[in-house]
């Protein structure tokens, strides 16, 4: 992911994983302590065991207090959690429980537009049908109900609606959704009987003034009932983003509110098929859940480090936003929040006739040109879906910022290029 690691994160997996180094000095003793309480979670006292299907216990009862603090004491059930090989394993696991079907009848599942393609692969996949509602590229990619209810409508015309998934903080988009917006959405889905699918695996990644992070399960239980009690929601969250950026560990979780006990039995024996997420993955959710306290070893070390990481990140948020809108024809909007930016190009129509010659779309033919003339790999916004006749390409703003800023620069230049030379 580019960032540099936590750590404390480290040093607790690299305990866990290899107990002679519990008695070594040059470890802290909270991380000490935390390897032996981590390690007395699993069976045999060894990471290498196989745990329970969910997750070890310890971890989803810490999962269950970190999401008590986020949402300011709303209650959370270690029942309702289960632990995942990342946030994609979950959300896949969901989605196979909940499509079913053929026909008119074939399950249909909305989408945001642009999305991140893993819905698409994932729904391609279950041959379930995609549904797709477009965010709001005018009001940084707001998300808006009317156009919730049209691709609802015009959806009932073919299949049969039962999922919504929201993406917030977004990707590739990197918006920041306000709570009214999650309080529409919320009486919408309970209006129109939908299932819930919150995709929050970037909530410690905002970064614009005035934006901040509202889980839908906050939002969903001070709204009291009907709400809180009918709509049925899943959470999901990642090691993946973050401060922390360790994706290949492959770690996250999922929570499941007010799904019928029935469901929520078969969706405990599906999870169980694949026998239980990879150990090293769960330990270090738990550190990134159950953080060093003021008072300990590594506190301060560990806040300066995830303070660092996130304001390094802020930075670089602002200083794409600010380059980018400097280039006529590119348009870019505040990246609000987690790792992207989804700028808007302008591009001539002779190379939209010349991408078409090669059998390319417009923005693919772009992207190809850049990669080819600068080495710099941006993604084509025609891999996320965009409206027609609208052309992006989808950057992340990991690079080290010194690093960042030439590549911004030379972007906007062979922009520039590329377009006189089409014109």
């Amino acid at each position: 992911m580019g960032q540099r690691p936590v750590t404390f994160l480290r040093q607790v997996s690299a305990l866990c994983l290899y107990p002679e180094l519990l008695n070594d000095p040059l470890f802290p003793a909270d991380a000490r302590q935390r390897a032996h309480r981590l390690l007395a979670g699993c069976g045999g006292q060894s990471a290498g065991a196989y745990t329970a299907s969910p997750g070890i216990e310890l971890i989803r009862q810490d999962v269950a207090r970190y999401i008590e603090r986020r949402d300011g004491g709303v209650p959370a059930n270690p029942d309702n959690i289960y632990l995942s090989t990342g946030a994609s394993d979950a959300i896949m696991t969901l989605l196979k429980m909940l499509v079913s079907g053929e026909g008119r009848w074939r399950t249909g599942v909305l989408i945001p537009i642009p999305q991140y393609p893993l819905y698409s692969a994932a729904l391609a996949e279950l041959d379930a049908v995609q549904v797709n509602y477009y965010l709001e590229e005018e009001r940084c990619w707001a998300l808006d109900c009317g156009e919730l209810r049209r691709a609802l409508r015009q959806a009932r015309e073919h299949c049969q609606p039962r999922v919504l998934c929201i993406i917030n903080p977004g990707n590739p988009t990197g918006q920041v959704q306000s709570r009214q917006c999650i309080e529409d959405v919320i009486k919408f889905a309970w209006e129109e009987q939908l299932f819930l699918m919150a995709d929050e695996v970037y909530q410690d990644n905002v970064y614009a003034e005035g934006s901040a992070f509202h889980s839908f399960k906050k939002v969903l239980s001070e709204l009291g009932p009907p709400y809180s009690s009918e709509v049925e929601l899943a959470s999901f969250h990642s090691i993946s983003k973050g401060f922390m950026g360790e994706c290949g560990f492959r770690g996250g979780y999922m929570e499941v509110v007010n799904m019928d006990p029935a469901v929520q039995q078969q969706l405990s024996k599906l999870v169980s098929v694949r026998l239980c997420p990879p150990v090293p993955g769960q330990v270090l959710l738990d550190v990134v859940v159950n953080p060093p306290a003021p008072g300990e070893p590594s506190y301060h070390s560990f806040s300066q480090e995830r303070q660092a990481i996130l304001s390094d990140l802020a930075h670089k948020a602002r200083l794409t936003q600010e380059i980018f809108s400097q280039v006529p024809g590119i348009r870019c909007n505040p990246v609000q929040g987690a790792m992207y930016a989804f700028p808007r190009i302008q591009l001539p129509a002779r190379a939209v006739l010349e991408a078409q010659a090669r059998g390319l779309a417009p923005d693919m033919f772009f992207c190809l040109q850049l990669l080819e003339e600068t080495g710099i790999c941006v993604v084509p916004g025609s891999g996320f879906g965009q409206r027609e006749g609208t052309y992006h390409f989808r950057m992340t703003i990991l690079p080290p910022a010194e690093k960042l800023q030439i590549l911004l620069k030379k972007l906007s230049q062979f922009y520039v290029k590329f377009t006189q030379e089409y014109s």
